[in-house]
């Protein structure tokens, strides 16, 4: 029987490479949409390359609040209408030249055009979801809000030992920053053996400048063929 091992992370809007190497690296992944928004976080915003430099964008939030789930939070629908009409300039005028980008360009627009977009985690979901599909990732996703609301009232990490025994899993993997909230042998208890990603980041050619680092996958997509990338989700251990 084929080992089955779990992911759970909050929805981020195209992610850095890092979040898909640890949704390449699991079978099942959950989006925890329903613990709080994160302000100043990467839920709304990341960056791209905007003349040869790092450039963040930030997608405008209604009322944003620590206090309500990221699946409750909504954007604001009048100022993002002029947002992406901003967005996909930007993105035009600096990707243009990129040798992937009439296949990216589609899938942006995919996105951020959706009408069914209420919710910040709408939108991020979708850019994960759509992304996987376009480099041929088999993973399965969840939501915490839907699968999972029973273990809402749980701590951290009880909750996370309900999610993972509740897909019949006994690996649960997490994110590099989680090592200094979760205790292996807690998990051990539980019969999980939980493991932490160490993503290591493939310098790629943008254009002739130097390489500028910390970007969204959507720099990565728009410079490297789908076999590269899918190369680069390879390139990590698990500690």
């Amino acid at each position: 029987m084929t080992k089955i091992n779990i992911a759970v992370m909050q929805p981020y809007i195209f992610p850095y490479i890092g979040y898909f190497q640890l949704v390449n690296a699991v079978k099942e992944f959950v989006f925890y949409d329903d613990v709080n928004y994160i302000k100043n976080g990467w839920i709304n915003r990341n960056n791209i390359l905007v003349n040869g430099k790092s450039n963040r964008f930030t997608i405008p939030i209604d009322n944003p609040s620590s206090f309500v789930e990221i699946k409750n939070t909504y954007i604001k629908k009048d100022l993002y209408n002029n947002w992406v009409i901003k967005f996909f300039k930007s993105i035009h005028q600096n990707y243009s030249k990129a040798p992937n980008y009439d296949q990216i360009y589609p899938i942006l627009e995919l996105v951020f055009l959706s009408s069914k977009i209420e919710s910040i985690s709408d939108l991020s979901t979708l850019s994960i979801i759509e992304t996987s599909k376009y480099l041929n990732l088999e993973t399965n996703f969840h939501f915490s809000s839907i699968t999972f609301p029973e273990t809402k009232s749980l701590n951290r990490a009880d909750r996370l030992v309900s999610i993972v025994s509740k897909l019949e899993s006994t690996e649960y993997i997490n994110s590099i920053g989680g090592i200094e909230l979760y205790d292996k042998y807690f998990f051990k208890k539980h019969n999980i053996n939980l493991r932490f990603i160490d993503s290591e980041i493939t310098n790629y050619k943008q254009f002739n400048n130097d390489f500028v680092s910390g970007l969204s996958i959507i720099d990565i997509l728009m410079f490297n063929s789908k076999e590269q990338i899918v190369d680069m989700l390879k390139v990590y251990k698990l500690v």
